[in-house]
């Protein structure tokens, strides 16, 4: 189990939750991703009535593979609200993600038709920030 995957799956839960309502997709994908952490089902259900607090991700590999996944939970339902892009917003600026890195995203995002970006899309665009 990752060393803060409770955490993790948490800011995911408290993603799929800034629009007011929960797709089955969006339960879905975060049971997903909780199997891969090694974290049961009763612990991931149980997060959804107790998130888990925040905790920060020191390494900037570790900031960006959360980072790409909260803007997947953002994605999974096919709808975009903008309560979730403030979200999206927040949770970047707690990791110290670069406002610019999370507006060029957004931006590129509403330019595709599918509406997602690639893991390799986000790291192009991460690079002209953090270079």
């Amino acid at each position: 189990m990752e060393r803060n995957s409770k955490s993790i799956l948490s800011d995911l839960i408290n993603m799929v939750m800034a629009d007011g309502k929960i797709d089955r997709s969006e339960i879905e994908f975060i049971k997903k991703l909780a199997k891969k952490m090694g974290v049961s089902k009763e612990k991931t259900l149980h997060l959804f009535e107790n998130p888990q607090p925040s905790k920060p991700l020191y390494s900037e590999v570790d900031r960006i593979t959360h980072f790409y996944k909260l803007l997947l939970m953002m994605e999974v339902d096919d709808e975009t609200h903008q309560t979730e892009i403030v979200a999206l917003k927040n949770f970047g600026l707690k990791m110290g993600i670069r406002p610019g890195v999370t507006e060029q995203i957004l931006k590129k995002m509403d330019r595709q038709k599918c509406k997602t970006l690639t893991a390799e899309e986000i790291l192009e665009i991460f690079k002209i920030y953090y270079n």
